[in-house]
């Protein structure tokens, strides 16, 4: 038996944002520079508070500051506008304060608006949470905000969701379902990428985000924590890491994603820590290896973080 779970309601669409009646007394959770992009104005909401603190791989403190700041208040209902720290801090303060919760990504590829998944520093090392309260009431995905996302912010976000949706098809809890959402994810995104296609990409994004979240990400994914641990955005890690640990565990995907990171010209990455320090915490990690579809070692992954560091992987 397989279970399927989603949020109550998604909504997407080019301009499916300016057409939803948002609910009065709300608080949006964004970041700093969601005012100067025009993203607040193109929602018009109404009699709303406003947090724009949210950084970049946010730690439980943001949440914790959300909490002190509006525990009391009487806000309705909880909106995340941002990339997926913004929404992964959205989500988990709403639920620690059960408040109806609205995602909507301005950029494509966290899929974090559609998952049970919030992924907050403790003590500097980043953390991964599963919990239904997670889930969005409503998501409402528009590709309007493409139109304005950074080239980095884009190639970033671009390469997690392929990592995202072909790991999760590879994943060894995966099931049908899972498997269908997760390859059509990224035919959609390859082809919008290598085409220039936004609409394609944001629909990619949101396949991959439903396909992934029903399973999991992999070997991939665990390895990309340490080198973000140490500053690196999780896209640029994982554009290094994912195309790895593809090859290692020859999954299907790994020619078609190498392709695409070279196109995407993302500059090497190397590890600062220990490589043998770093696998004991990725050994840590339990939830990524145990359904990676190969047994992974400490000496695997020493060799694959060496390979990294070596400046080898696309070549």
């Amino acid at each position: 038996m397989h279970i399927i779970k989603q949020p109550s309601k998604i909504i997407f669409g080019k301009h499916s944002v300016s057409k939803y009646d948002f609910p009065e007394n709300c608080l949006l959770i964004t970041s700093k520079g969601a005012k100067q992009r025009g993203w607040i104005e193109y929602l018009r909401l109404k009699n709303y508070s406003l947090f724009d603190k949210v950084e970049n791989n946010p730690s439980i403190e943001t949440v914790e500051k959300i909490l002190s700041e509006f525990s009391n208040t009487k806000i309705s209902s909880i909106i995340g506008l941002g990339g997926g720290s913004v929404l992964d801090v959205a989500k988990f303060s709403a639920a620690k304060m059960n408040k109806f919760k609205i995602m909507i990504p301005t950029t494509f590829g966290s899929g974090s608006e559609v998952t049970r998944i919030a992924v907050l520093k403790i003590n500097g090392k980043k953390k991964s949470f599963h919990d239904d309260k997670f889930f969005a009431n409503t998501a409402i995905v528009d590709s309007e905000f493409i139109s304005h996302t950074p080239e980095n912010v884009f190639k970033n976000s671009a390469i997690d969701a392929l990592a995202q949706c072909s790991e999760g098809f590879d994943s060894k809890i995966g099931n049908f379902y899972t498997k269908f959402l997760c390859e059509k994810a990224f035919d959609y995104l390859e082809s919008g990428i290598l085409n220039e296609d936004n609409e394609k990409i944001v629909l990619g994004s949101l396949f991959s985000g439903l396909g992934f979240g029903n399973c999991s990400t992999t070997l991939g994914h665990a390895l990309s924590y340490v080198f973000s641990n140490e500053g690196i955005s999780h896209g640029h890690a994982l554009a290094f890491t994912t195309t790895v640990a593809h090859k290692f565990n020859d999954s299907k995907f790994y020619s078609r994603f190498l392709k695409i990171v070279k196109k995407l010209n993302f500059e090497s990455i190397k590890l600062q820590s220990n490589s043998h320090n770093a696998a004991d915490l990725i050994l840590t990690d339990k939830k990524h290896l145990d359904n990676n579809p190969k047994l992974v070692s400490h000496e695997d992954i020493v060799l694959l973080l060496e390979k990294i560091n070596s400046n080898n992987v696309l070549n």
